[in-house]
């Protein structure tokens, strides 16, 4: 066990070199030299996703500085709030990747083991450290380098060190082969909704504008928005609540309009929601919402798609809307500006989109719902997973000092 002599509480950037991305500009997306870099959406908790990297221009000394090492730990800058510091351990090739200013990253000095690192800043996540040093902006919290830099990290002897991931490892390892089923269940489930819904259409349906088989409404703009007497609180969703396939309410913002505003901007249970603008991502990514806040608005930021359930059914829309055929009409008529994008609600109207029978549409909602129980069943389990192992960690940690 450790004493409290052997365990030193010593600034992160003493212990290790911060350094944040380089940002992302327009003029970088036609520099020469275009290299793939890492962004916020590649770096999940403890894994990343290298299925989707964007590319800009590195000059062969931004590569140096930039470039990733394996044993690199990469920090998300910007995040909502419960997710700003969500950190993974890069294990790529030397210098194959390099970082946007979305993240930070962390090289650990001669004293640190990146394994354990990662274990303290997964800790540190989980805790609220992360999330209370953060500044938001609107709903983007930034974790700061030099913020970062500053907390007082746990160095332990190596040897300790080396207990504490070895005893980790063992329930790591069990959340990496739960972590392989939801993504194998995941490509799978993919593969049947392009099937569902070829590029091109080669099903044979009928294809119609949206407007024509739904009414499609914008939400209320907050700017400007005066409380007073008669005016009512109420919760409403913005684009942090609205992803795909689904509608989270872990973070329900409030704010005070007048009776005529709820009734204007009150959602029904049914309604499609689906963003207007934000990273390209993000763009047009939308799910059904089941009414459980009644009453809730929504945002301007959201769309608002009320179905007409005879001609299309709301599930069998937000399955489209997640589909590559629905991603690539957002993607070819959204106005870009930097890394936002956004579309309008005449964009929205006009968007095709297949009408075959409702009997059909029910019939690709049913096989697809199937597979997603099947991928949430999974997902529950590496959430009992992640509790065991912050449980775990807690008590090592603990017992050491």
């Amino acid at each position: 066990m450790s004493t409290d002599a052997e365990i030193r509480w010593v600034p992160v950037r003493e212990v290790g070199e911060v350094r944040m991305g380089k940002q992302l500009s327009p003029s970088s997306r036609e520099a020469a030299g275009q290299f793939p870099y890492l962004r916020v959406a590649n770096v999940l908790l403890g894994r990343i996703d290298y299925s989707d990297v964007n590319f800009m221009g590195f000059s062969s000394g931004e590569r140096r500085i930039y470039g990733l090492q394996p044993g690199d730990i990469l920090l998300n800058e910007g995040q909502s709030l419960e997710l700003v510091g969500r950190s993974a351990i890069y294990e790529g090739a030397a210098g194959a990747y390099c970082f946007q200013n979305t993240l930070v990253r962390f090289r650990p000095g001669s004293e640190v083991l990146p394994a354990y690192a990662q274990i303290i800043f997964e800790r540190w996540l989980a805790t609220g450290v992360f999330a209370a040093i953060a500044k938001q902006t609107t709903s983007i919290a930034h974790l700061g380098g030099d913020r970062f830099g500053a907390l007082l990290f746990p160095l332990r002897p190596m040897s300790e060190q080396r207990r504490i991931v070895e005893a980790i490892d063992a329930v790591s390892a069990q959340e990496r082969v739960v972590e392989a089923s939801i993504s194998k269940l995941g490509k799978v489930r993919q593969g049947m909704l392009q099937g569902a819904f070829p590029e091109g259409g080669a099903t044979g349906w009928p294809i119609k504008p949206l407007e024509s088989v739904a009414r499609v409404a914008g939400g209320l703009a907050l700017g400007g928005l005066t409380a007073g007497a008669g005016t009512v609180e109420m919760p409403y969703l913005r684009v942090a609540n609205v992803q795909s396939e689904h509608i989270s309410t872990e973070d329900v913002k409030f704010v005070k309009v007048t009776p005529s505003d709820v009734q204007r901007f009150r959602l029904e249970r049914g309604d499609v929601l689906l963003t207007e603008g934000g990273d390209l991502d993000k763009l047009g990514r939308g799910g059904v919402w089941d009414g459980r806040i009644d009453p809730c608005l929504h945002q301007n930021h959201v769309f608002r798609v009320r179905c007409e359930t005879g001609v299309i059914i709301p599930e069998f829309l937000a399955l489209y809307l997640a589909s590559q055929a629905g991603r690539a009409y957002f993607l070819r008529v959204a106005k870009q500006t930097t890394n936002l994008a956004s579309v309008s609600s005449s964009q929205v109207k006009a968007m095709p989109v297949p009408c075959p029978p409702v009997s059909e549409q029910q019939k690709v909602v049913g096989l697809l719902s199937d597979q997603e129980k099947s991928v949430k069943m999974e997902r529950q389990e590496l959430a009992k997973l992640r509790i065991l192992k912050l449980g775990v960690v807690s008590d090592l940690l603990d017992q050491m000092v």
